[in-house]
Order: C-alpha cells, then structure tokens, then sequence
C-alpha cells in the first residue's frame, strides 16, 4: 500500500486535554509516524506519514480526541510522503 503524508489541523478544545500524546499513541498504536504540536491559536497540529488506510485511521481518531477534548473542525491536507520522519514525536 502506497505511503501517504497529511497535515492535520485540529480546532476546538483540543490544547490541555493530553490531545498530542494521545494522538501520539495513537500514531504509535498504527505504526504511523510524524508530529505533534500546539499552535498559538489554540489548535493542534498533526503530521503523519504511513500507509494511507493507517493514516486514515489516525484522522478519523483525530476528529474525536481524547475523552477530555472538544473537537470543533479538523482540516486535513494530503500530499506525497517525504520518509523523513521516523517515528511520532510531540513538540
């Protein structure tokens, strides 16, 4: 299956309520790997690369969150993985 890289921008409330190391145990759970971050305006960002139906599964996690957050929008954005990454980190 084809590797595949998105950027994922999640808005609502989502800072504060462990969103970036769940999602990073997510990402580790499906062997996805990439980023997360908080952003100044109050979003998450996420960056995966792995197998598209991998990836998939970690943005329909991504729409949810964890139990505490608040999930409002999510924009993703899909591209051509880059093999940059190795393994999911949070910034």
């Amino acid at each position: 299956m084809a590797s595949i890289r998105v950027e994922i921008r999640i808005h609502g409330r989502v800072q504060g309520v462990y969103f970036r190391g769940s999602a990073q145990r997510r990402a580790s759970q499906l062997g996805v790997a990439g980023y997360a971050r908080n952003l100044d305006d109050g979003s998450v960002e996420v960056v995966a690369e792995g197998e598209e139906a991998r990836v998939e599964e970690l943005i329909a996690w991504c729409r949810v969150g964890p139990p505490a957050a608040r999930v409002a929008k999510v924009v993703v954005s899909r591209g051509a993985a880059t093999g940059e990454i190795s393994d999911f980190e949070v910034d």
